[in-house]
This record gives C-alpha cells, sequence and structure tokens, in this order.
C-alpha cells in the first residue's frame, strides 16, 4: 500500500508530460545524429565505390596478372579489385557500342586491366598519387586511369555537406538543450514553496537535491528509451522500403544513435534539475512570490 502511494506520486501527470516534451526532443536531436553518420557512411560508400584502372600489358599473362592481383589485394589502401581480361574487355565494349571492334582492326584492341576500388580513407587525389607511383613500379603496369576531376568534386560537395551537417547539429544541441532546460524548470518552479520549507525546516541541500535529481533522471531515461524506438522504428522502415539503404543505416550506426540519445538524455535532464533546484535554493523568501 505504501508502496503504491510512493509510486502514484512518482509518476504523476507531470512525470508523463515532462517525459513526453524532452522525449519529442531528443527525437529531433537523435534524428540529427542519424543523419551525421548515415552522410559519414554516405561519403564512405560514395569513395570506395570510385575505381580506378590498371592497364597491364600483353607482356603480362593471365595467371601472372591473377598473381599481382592478389597482391594488391594484400596492400592496405586497397578494398577489393576486379580482373577483367583482354576477352572480357572486348566483350564489354562490343555490348556498349553494339558492334565488334576486332572486326575492323582485325585483332583484340583492348589490353587486359584490373578495377581497383580503393578504401575511403585513401581515395583522395594525394593518396592516389603515391599509390600510382608504387604501381607502375612494376614494369609490366602500363598506366592507371582514374576520374581525377570526378573524385576532387566528390570530396569537395562531401565536405561541405559534412561542415552543414555539423554546424546543423550543434546549433540543435543547444536548441535542445534550452528546450529541455525550459521544460524541466517549470516543472521544478511549481514545487518552489516545498523547496523553501523544507529548507527552513533545516534540510540539507543535498537532501532536498536528491529526489529532484532522482525523478528527472528517470524522465530522461523513460524519454530517451521512447526516443531510440521511435528511432529504431523510422529506420527500419526506410529499409524495408528501400533495402539498398542498409549500406547506410548500419547496425553499428544505429547503435551509435541510441547511445547518443539515451547519454544525452540522461545528462541533461540531470543537469538541468541540478541548476534548476540550485537557482530556488538560494532564492529568498520573498523572491518565490515574483518569479
Amino acid at each position: 500500500m505504501i508502496m503504491a502511494k510512493k509510486q502514484t506520486s512518482f509518476i504523476d501527470m507531470q512525470f508523463i508530460t515532462s517525459s513526453i516534451s524532452t522525449m519529442l526532443v531528443l527525437l529531433l536531436l537523435g534524428m540529427v545524429v542519424f543523419f551525421v553518420l548515415s552522410a559519414n557512411n554516405l561519403s564512405k560508400y560514395v569513395r570506395e565505390n570510385i575505381s580506378f584502372s590498371v592497364m597491364l600489358s600483353d607482356d603480362m599473362k593471365e595467371p601472372e596478372a591473377l598473381s599481382f592481383q592478389k597482391e594488391l589485394n594484400k596492400r592496405e589502401y586497397v578494398k577489393e579489385s576486379t580482373y577483367i581480361s583482354k576477352e572480357r574487355a572486348l566483350k564489354e565494349q562490343t555490348e556498349a557500342m553494339g558492334t565488334n571492334p576486332a572486326e575492323f582492326i582485325g585483332r583484340n584492341p583492348f589490353n587486359a586491366s584490373i578495377e581497383v576500388n580503393l578504401k575511403a580513407e585513401y581515395a583522395h587525389s594525394d593518396s592516389i598519387k603515391w599509390i600510382e607511383k608504387e604501381i607502375v613500379a612494376n614494369n609490366k603496369v602500363l598506366e592507371i586511369d582514374y576520374p581525377e576531376n570526378l573524385l576532387e568534386e566528390v570530396n569537395r560537395n562531401i565536405s561541405r555537406i559534412s561542415l552543414g551537417l555539423l554546424i546543423l547539429a550543434a546549433l540543435l544541441t543547444l536548441i535542445s538543450f534550452a528546450l529541455i532546460n525550459n521544460t524541466i524548470r517549470l516543472a521544478i518552479h511549481s514545487k518552489r514553496f516545498l523547496i523553501h520549507t523544507m529548507t527552513l525546516v533545516g534540510a540539507s541541500w543535498g537532501f532536498i537535491r536528491r529526489p529532484f535529481l532522482w525523478k528527472n533522471v528517470w524522465i530522461g531515461i523513460v524519454a530517451a528509451i521512447l526516443a531510440d524506438l521511435a528511432l529504431i522504428g523510422m529506420a527500419y522502415a526506410l529499409v524495408n522500403y528501400w533495402p539498398e539503404l542498409i549500406e547506410l543505416i548500419t547496425p553499428s550506426t544505429m547503435l551509435t544513435v541510441m547511445i547518443s540519445v539515451f547519454v544525452f538524455g540522461v545528462i541533461i535532464t540531470l543537469m538541468c534539475a541540478y541548476i534548476s533546484i540550485n537557482k530556488y535554493l538560494r532564492m529568498k523568501a520573498s523572491t518565490l512570490y515574483y518569479i
């Protein structure tokens, strides 16, 4: 019976409304973190799907070329590679052009090649320059063909988008802090006379703070769990509608988003509650009637 009374007094209408208000703010913040991480995954995906061709001379026979491909795959900057034989190159060009160039020239004009996809952190013009020098050290490599202009344009656009998202994230973090702080401050404002009465009977500041801090920590926990559930539902709906998004909305991304929302929800509610309670603890009785 006593436990029921305590539970009723702890989870009241104020607790529910504060949890819902805080949840909506955390949901907004979680969406920003989600988009920032997804944009990072997108930039990685785009960089790793821009390939360059290692053109091989006719002196390099297929067994030697496959051995060279395996050697390339072991290097730290290579994500994956694909060997394209002279015959396959001719077939692909014939399908693309609609005619067989070998019929006019009398021989296969194409060279065998290895299509290389770099890891995202190496997909920059500076990195490719020293990678090119390292690969062409093999005297049976004719040249390396890569879309330098496309790569620079992609990296430039990714940098702009990343900067914009980081500024947006910082701005919304400040807004979220202000909104949650306002919600908690209003909730504690209604208890300002109770706080003052407790100071009059000799209660220490720590004793007075404790129930308020615990209550707001639980508000943060409940709000974070609700926000995380909503974010998981949204992510599931997106992947279910467009399965290719699984490359961007990875389990590690969602885990990071959920942890960020949970940690932010608990810390921000605890901090705001501590600041608001201290404000009323310092106030004189005459001031309480005019705020």
